[in-house]
């Protein structure tokens, strides 16, 4: 069976000491794509450069974090365009950005940049339209504010994922309709999860797998530090929440996403 983790940070700190051997882990589990979003400009070059360090098994995303979005946001932004503008058209085709993202609205700590958050998503969406890219949407408290500037765009469909998916079940059917996929991670393995009832609900072709390394490892991993080599765990509760084998949703998450993100078949 093939994988991939369409969301993970493996370029992080927490993996310094052994990322070689976390890269090795996800390959042996079958992991054999691994997408790493953007943050910022302090955290850029170790993206960049672990994707340097593995071309045969990642692709890049650019974009601002919203929590990264501070007084200085319009500069970072100008370094996004950059890349996605000036860089990204340098680069050999199997190197290319694949997505604008992480991108969104983060309103869990506070709201002191929410007006700056919603102008440096409206700023990526529009850049990834006129790029024809899909987006990755980091929403955190911030479900009925992103929905608002979505429709505020009013674009017939879109096409991205919704990182992390955290929303209720009337959000998961909302974004589907809008043409959006669900990233389900660790979460959807914790006990109680309100994730469980809504795997349950959205048809498999609709949900992408991921990790969010080194962040929100799935049981029995919880409050460890996670690895793109649990992505079979995440699997695995899937299958069990649908009644279907392991196999037929590595299968389909994973044509889903060589197919929103454009992805090279292996």
């Amino acid at each position: 069976m093939t994988y991939i983790d369409t969301h993970t940070h493996l370029y992080d700190e927490a993996f310094d000491a052994d990322r070689d051997e976390a890269v090795q882990r996800a390959l042996q589990a079958g992991v054999a794509t691994l997408l790493l979003p953007d943050i910022d400009s302090h955290s850029r070059p170790r993206q960049q450069a672990f994707a340097a360090a593995y071309p045969d098994c990642t692709f890049q995303m650019a974009g601002l974090h919203p929590t990264s979005v501070k007084e200085d946001f319009e500069h970072e932004l100008q370094l996004v365009h950059d890349l996605l503008f000036i860089q990204n058209s340098k680069f050999k085709i199997q190197n290319s950005l694949i997505a604008v993202g992480e991108i969104g609205m983060d309103l869990y700590w506070d709201r002191t940049y929410e007006a700056e958050q919603r102008e440096a998503l409206r700023t990526q969406l529009l850049w990834a339209l006129e790029l024809d890219l899909p987006v990755c949407l980091h929403i955190r408290k911030a479900h009925n504010e992103v929905f608002a500037l979505l429709r505020e765009l009013n674009r017939p469909r879109w096409r991205g994922l919704m990182h992390c998916f955290g929303g209720s079940l009337q959000e998961a059917h909302r974004a589907v309709e809008m043409g959006f996929h669900l990233g389900i991670g660790g979460v959807v393995t914790f006990k109680n999860a309100g994730l469980a009832e809504i795997v349950k609900e959205i048809p498999l072709e609709h949900l992408l797998l991921e990790t969010d390394a080194p962040y929100l490892a799935p049981a029995p991993h919880r409050g460890k530090r996670n690895e793109s080599c649990y992505i079979p765990l995440v699997a695995q509760k899937i299958a069990e929440l649908k009644g279907i084998g392991v196999e037929e949703v590595a299968d389909v998450t994973t044509a889903s996403a060589r197919a929103l993100f454009t992805l090279p078949s292996l």
